[in-house]
């Protein structure tokens, strides 16, 4: 492919998928700056590797699962778990300052029930926001997070029971 082209094509891929690029990570790694270094990281790979690109895919579900593959390689480096255990002990001291999830969250206008998502396990967690915030099928999110397309559909499946627990329990209590 030609390299202007192939630019052009980047731009436009970038354009299009970086803000989800971003929620997904952030989904991950619960920092905002990291997010983006994620799905800067992805648009590198994705630049490389274009031309070998096949299109046995979307381009959004391979973008999605360089995205993962990026964030669960960041989340097993040693830098991210010397680093992590740091923070832990800083934001116990500094827990009055909202973190960027919070601010993310607040910002949206589904705050109450993104809070109640993000108590959800990681797995859980991770089908609820394919389904239904990037409104990927049951396939694409097989695909994306490399799973069995019963494996998705189960553990959709229990984080909407979850999530339904839950809401009845803040009901009751709340």
């Amino acid at each position: 492919m030609e390299k202007e082209v192939k630019e052009d094509l980047l731009e436009e891929i970038m354009l299009e998928h970086g803000s989800d690029l971003v929620r997904l990570a952030f989904n991950y790694v619960k920092d905002k700056e990291t997010a983006k270094d994620m799905v800067q990281n992805t648009f590198i790979k994705c630049y490389e590797y274009l031309d070998e690109f096949r299109y046995d895919s979307s381009i959004k579900t391979w973008l999605f699962r360089i995205t993962i593959n990026q964030c669960k390689d960041y989340l097993g480096s040693w830098h991210y778990r010397k680093v992590h255990a740091k923070s832990l002990f800083g934001n116990a001291i500094t827990s009055i300052s909202p973190s960027a999830e919070d601010r993310v969250i607040q910002n949206s206008h589904d705050k109450h029930i993104k809070d109640l998502i993000f108590t959800l396990p990681k797995n859980y967690r991770e089908v609820i926001f394919l389904y239904y915030y990037k409104s990927l099928s049951i396939s694409e999110i097989a695909e994306v997070t490399q799973l069995n397309h019963n494996t998705v559909k189960t553990r959709l499946r229990r984080a909407k029971h979850k999530l339904k627990i839950i809401m009845e329990e803040e009901n009751v209590y709340g």
